[in-house]
């Protein structure tokens, strides 16, 4: 890497460090949490559920475990529906609003080319969010098996299905990348943000009623009554190749507009 790009990428950093130290707090915070669950929440749970008596099952069911489920189903939940943060901050404060103020054009004026500036600041916030997802995903996999005895969801939920593999590293950076082409194409902060989130939340609503069709069927599981649980890594496979095909073309699109609208405009005008 050379001394501009890697000037560039620490560039990113501190400009946006608050939300990376945020993100990587999270994930931190979400994997501690999981580990603590699991070695004492649930043996303690577990205990108390044994206390109840026979004839109250409601006691045993959830009451006793609540204190472990409850938490359990918020993590994978809270990491999950990220994305929409993602490409809210990456379509509005990230990209839009430094294309919206003229710092991007500053940049531009003092060695860095539009499509380097671009690449930094997509490379940075990727990273980190390929980095989170590879600490949380194996941490949360276990968690999620280690007590099932204690758990009322399963593979098939929204949450778990991404949670458990790479599709919600995929949903992060694919609404990375949406959220970038939303501020290239529209150069304003606010309406990036509201047309980032809009997109991910249709993809998102189109996505998860199809995931049953992302693998051919065998009649002989619970998913819709066709897919075993054996059909969870290819039919989790196929979602996150969709995902980062989506991803790609959006980055691939925002390079385009970038350029095609810089190469109109002489990089030494004055930002006003």
């Amino acid at each position: 890497m050379t001394a501009l790009a890697t000037g560039t990428a620490r560039a990113v950093v501190r400009v946006h460090r608050t939300a990376l130290i945020v993100w990587a707090a999270f994930i931190v915070g979400a994997v501690a949490y999981l580990v603590w669950l699991n070695k004492v929440t649930a043996p303690d749970a577990r205990a108390q559920a044994a206390t109840c008596k026979p004839d109250t099952g409601f006691c045993s069911a959830f009451l006793a475990t609540r204190d472990y489920t409850e938490p359990m189903g918020w993590i994978s939940t809270v990491v999950y529906y990220s994305f929409w943060a993602v490409a809210a901050w990456a379509g509005s404060a990230l990209i839009g609003r430094e294309l919206e103020n003229g710092t991007a054009r500053l940049a531009w004026t003092q060695g860095v080319s539009p499509a380097r500036w671009l690449a930094t600041k997509l490379a940075v916030p990727a990273l980190v969010l390929v980095l989170g997802g590879a600490l949380f995903v194996p941490v949360f996999r276990w968690a999620w098996s280690a007590n099932r005895d204690l758990m009322g969801d399963d593979w098939t939920f929204n949450d778990v299905f991404a949670a458990r593999g790479p599709a919600v590293v995929a949903w992060s950076l694919c609404a990375l990348a949406v959220g970038a082409l939303a501020a290239v194409v529209l150069s304003r902060s606010l309406p990036a943000l509201a047309v980032a989130v809009a997109l991910m939340i249709a993809l998102n609503q189109y996505m998860e009623p199809h995931r049953e069709d992302l693998w051919p069927t065998d009649g002989n599981g619970q998913y819709a009554n066709h897919h075993p649980q054996s059909h969870f890594w290819p039919m989790n496979l196929v979602e996150t190749g969709i995902l980062l095909t989506i991803a790609a073309l959006a980055t691939t699109a925002a390079f385009l507009v970038l350029g095609h609208r810089t190469a109109r405009t002489p990089r030494k005008e004055s930002l006003a």
